[in-house]
């Protein structure tokens, strides 16, 4: 089963509170909301066609409480008009990795403790089919450390945050980037989809001066 991490960030790499402004307030982030004035029908769409894609899904302990109050109800509409993330989200195998839950309240939750790494190894060399892990920063993180990502969805929204939790953090590991899809939204929302391809790279003389 592929690996899908699915994010949204800003120009400048910030992830946190991209929904609202009391959405994760924490290290004092006080400029919560920036993504949804640009989210617009096509980034909409576009997530819509993801969400239906996937076959199980993977989150961080934070990133489930907040699906699990915003999705969980297991209410997604009638056949005329089904969002097709609630439904997705409500009618798929959900994982959260957590050593502290031990009573999700969302059916067909399964918590992942202990080897977190031989569990989700586990589940990639399962049945052909896609694994996606949406927002999850410190989750998503580890997985990168781990080497344990096959694909990356990264929407990025034509706006500097300024402070807040970034994707990437100021040193960890290298990774090499092959692009495969890449569009741009009327709101100027850029969607991109890479696979990681191993290490880079680095140039060991300098360039040769032009003359």
């Amino acid at each position: 089963m592929k690996l899908t991490t699915v994010t949204n960030v800003s120009v400048d790499g910030v992830m946190q509170g991209l929904g609202g402004s009391d959405e994760d307030r924490r290290g004092g982030f006080e400029r919560g909301g920036w993504a949804l004035p640009l989210f617009d029908s096509e980034a909409e769409a576009f997530l819509g066609q993801v969400y239906r894609r996937a076959d199980a899904f993977l989150f961080g302990r934070r990133t489930y409480e907040i699906f699990a109050g915003s999705w969980g109800s297991g209410s997604w509409g009638t056949d005329q008009g089904r969002n097709p993330i609630s439904e997705a989200l409500n009618t798929r195998p959900k994982y959260v990795v957590s050593t502290t839950l031990t009573d999700p309240r969302w059916a067909d939750m399964t918590v992942l403790s202990g080897d977190v790494a031989a569990a989700v190894r586990e589940l990639r060399a399962g049945p052909a089919g896609e694994l996606q892990v949406h927002g999850s920063g410190a989750l998503v993180r580890w997985l990168f450390d781990h080497r344990l990502v096959d694909e990356i969805v990264l929407l990025t929204y034509p706006v500097v945050v300024g402070q807040g939790t970034r994707l990437f953090p100021h040193a960890g590991p290298d990774t090499v980037l092959d692009l495969i899809d890449s569009r741009s939204t009327a709101t100027g929302v850029t969607i991109q989809v890479y696979r990681p391809t191993g290490r880079p790279q680095y140039a060991t003389t300098p360039p040769t001066a032009s003359t």
